[in-house]
């Protein structure tokens, strides 16, 4: 289908270009969302008569983006979420999560800025992208951690899915004195023979 763009919209083309999309991305998102109209005379002609309006709304727009990209690029927010001990979530942290958190925060960001790939599964310091509008992006960072003191250590570099186990390894080493150079086994051998010394002289 072919369109005609009221936006720049990466990878597309700019404000008045007129692209050819697939039918489905046309109706689903670009048509309903109002950053493009079909490609006939008409919406040729009416886009003509609105392009001075478009582009000063445009204009106004990306000052806005650019306002708020100032602020927010580069800042890091926290999402407190349960996990294993591998760092493996108990579920993920999404697109509606990661705006809840920045919103939480005094950002106002839409769903669909937020540039996610795939949703994260894992604690640790993760990069999001957010297209704030079609010419400003940002990149926040998203600490995810199991609470609010292991984020803290998070952001400092220290790991925190790793499992303490220093309990078990004090454990382990105790007993390795016990059986130092096979101490033990010698002491048990000795009263051994003991046991048996005995016996025999009761026996004479």
């Amino acid at each position: 289908m072919k369109v005609i763009l009221l936006q720049r919209i990466k990878r597309l083309g700019q404000m008045g270009d007129e692209v050819v999309v697939k039918p489905g991305y046309a109706r689903n998102h670009l048509l309903p969302s109002g950053k493009a109209l079909r490609a006939n005379k008409a919406n040729r002609a009416y886009f003509e008569t609105q392009r001075a309006q478009l582009e000063a709304t445009n204009l106004e727009h990306k000052k806005e983006a650019d306002a708020v990209a100032e602020k927010i690029n580069g800042k890091n927010f926290v999402a407190i979420r349960q996990a294993g001990d591998t760092g493996q979530l108990y579920g993920s942290v999404a697109t509606k999560d990661i705006t809840d958190v920045i919103t939480d925060n005094g950002f106002t960001i839409a769903r669909n800025q937020v540039m996610l790939d795939r949703p994260i599964k894992l604690l640790g310091l993760h990069e999001v992208r957010l297209s704030l509008h079609p010419e400003v992006d940002v990149t926040v960072t998203i600490n995810v951690a199991r609470t609010q003191e292991e984020a803290e250590r998070q952001e400092r570099g220290e790991d925190i899915s790793a499992v303490d186990d220093g309990e078990d390894e004090e454990e382990a080493i105790d007993a390795e004195d016990v059986f130092d150079d096979g101490e033990l086994a010698e002491q048990a051998e000795a009263e051994l023979s003991d046991e048996e010394g005995g016996e025999e002289a009761d026996s004479k």
